[in-house]
């Protein structure tokens, strides 16, 4: 949190006043496959002052979850629910709830300014291209006012302008550039990506990079990850980082030049010792460990937002690390010098190869087998078992129990088809708005029934067309009506299906549930 309140220039003190503990702030958040868990369970066996009262979802989709029948329950023991989004989706439909449930109309992105990131994770500019229509608003700007209603608007948006209650989308993608060095979110500044837009007729679709052009042979299309500050991928930099040779892809998981260049040092890495301490050996056998004392003392000049770090209007940033130079990292120093005294170097600077191969930070430091927890394989449980129940993100995970439990009742002979789920290219997300348009079904090359399931010919051949799938948590009488598509693209004695469908939960028709279509020209239906 003490990063974050750096990357937002927010008081680490007035953050901590917004929690009722310190443990509280710091302890990690409920993923969106257990929420329902932190509202249904006794408060005692959630680590948290209470249990989930509230749910305000943006632009998620509630059938993106496994344990749907739980999470309708979930729903409903909620006291409040805001969903925004621009069409309906299965937050709205799934359980009874009648109270307490509010439908924001969010414009779609061709209403908006911003980022896109598309299926195949590249990045490009989007602009307006039609005011938002009827009563929807942008989701930036229910952001702005959701936070000017609770008081803390202006610490929020402190860096970025806010126009007519709208926060201007540029500064917003300067904020996570700012901030998103652990994730690769760091080099697609807004400048970056209009050239990008404006250049789009001389990359190549495949490579990505620029083969006609004054900008031949850069990567204008840039993927999620981008290493390295923003300010030095602005249009005109000549040496942009993405260009150095630890950041073309060819290097990036071989450890050779890490070790020549580490010399003894990683040596002592290798053997485990201690991190991040090695980070800062490597340093030094870099001959540039006065970067790393530079941010824990404060002395590492810090880009402000929409400036290269070189420019004009940088400051001097506070001490890093406490009294522990070790603290420093490469996903805290917003300065961007570690990575690029790495990449220099020719090493990347969240590892090389073998410098991950003990993940200290995981359950398992080096990877071993684990059966999965309904394993078709139960004779290999007791050699093989999942991870002990353990508290983690502040709910129980009680692995342990239901694999040694489905291994006593036989599931795997209940059962005999491994039933894998994924994604159809053509929907986003949960499928809503794909579904909420007459055109994008009627495109798609799958049948256009309720659901899929893929199944090889042997498997088909004992099965009607249409038919009912249960699993090892359904409830007694309960299952999915699917309809069969049969081809050899699956393995033997495995199924698959998607899990962005809606419309009909365990065979009942949902459709009712739904609002009305609206009378409009583009003829859309809910």
């Amino acid at each position: 949190m003490e990063a974050l309140g750096r990357v937002w220039e927010v008081e680490y003190d007035w953050l901590l006043s917004r929690f009722d503990s310190k443990e509280s702030m710091e302890a990690s958040g409920i993923p969106s496959t257990r929420w329902f868990d932190a509202t249904m369970l006794p408060k005692d066996q959630v680590r948290q002052k209470d249990n989930l009262k509230a749910m305000f979802i943006m632009g998620h989709g509630g059938n993106t979850v496994t344990r749907m029948p739980d999470s309708a329950k979930g729903i409903e023991a909620l006291e409040l629910l805001v969903v925004a989004d621009p069409v309906p989706t299965t937050w709205a439909v799934l359980s009874e709830r009648k109270d307490g449930t509010y439908l924001l109309p969010i414009c779609t992105s061709y209403e908006a300014d911003g980022s896109r990131t598309a299926s195949n994770r590249s990045l490009q500019w989007g602009e307006q291209i039609v005011k938002p229509i009827f009563e929807s608003k942008n989701d930036l700007e229910v952001m702005f006012l959701l936070a000017k209603k609770l008081g803390f608007e202006d610490r929020m948006f402190k860096n970025i302008k806010v126009e007519n209650s709208l926060p201007v989308a540029e500064d917003l993608l300067r904020e996570i550039n700012r901030g998103g060095w652990s994730t690769g979110y760091c080099g697609q500044s807004p400048e970056r990506l209009k050239v990008h837009m404006a250049n789009q007729k001389d990359f190549d679709l495949v490579t990505l990079r620029a083969k006609d052009g004054s900008r031949q042979g850069r990567l204008l299309r840039p993927a999620v990850a981008v290493l390295g500050h923003a300010g030095a991928q602005t249009p005109g930099h000549a040496y942009a980082l993405q260009h150095q040779p630890a950041c073309d892809g060819r290097r990036r998981h071989l450890p050779g030049t890490f070790w020549r260049r580490a010399g003894s040092h990683a040596a002592r890495w290798q053997q485990g010792e201690a991190q991040p301490a090695g980070r800062r050996l490597l340093f030094a056998r870099l001959r540039d460990q006065g970067r790393l004392s530079r941010v824990h003392h404060g002395g590492a000049q810090e880009a402000r937002l929409g400036h290269r770090p070189h420019a004009g209007g940088t400051r001097r940033d506070r001490k890093v690390g406490g009294a522990n130079i070790d603290a420093v990292s490469w996903s805290t120093d917003l300065s961007g010098g570690i990575q690029r005294v790495a990449m220099k170097h020719g090493c990347i600077h969240y590892g090389n190869g073998k410098a991950r191969a003990n993940a200290w930070t995981l359950p398992d430091p080096v990877p071993v087998h684990r059966e999965p927890i309904y394993t078709p394989r139960p004779e290999l449980v007791a050699k093989y078992p999942t991870l002990p129940n353990a508290v983690q993100f502040r709910v129980p995970n009680i692995g342990f129990d239901v694999q040694k439990a489905a291994v006593e009742k036989g599931v795997a002979k209940l059962f005999p088809l491994i039933l894998t789920s994924g994604r159809l290219v053509e929907y986003e997300g949960g499928g809503e708005e794909t579904r909420s348009t007459s055109g994008s079904p009627s495109c798609s090359r799958m049948p256009s029934s309720r659901s899929i399931r893929r199944m090889r010919p042997r498997a088909a051949s004992r099965m009607a067309a249409g038919f009912w799938v249960s699993g090892a948590e359904m409830a007694a009488g309960k299952a999915c009506r699917m309809k069969a598509l049969v081809n050899e693209r699956v393995g033997k004695g495995v199924t698959w299906m998607p899990f962005h469908f809606a419309g009909f939960f365990q065979g009942v028709d949902q459709r009712s549930r739904y609002p009305p279509a609206p009378t409009r020209s583009c003829s859309a239906r809910a």
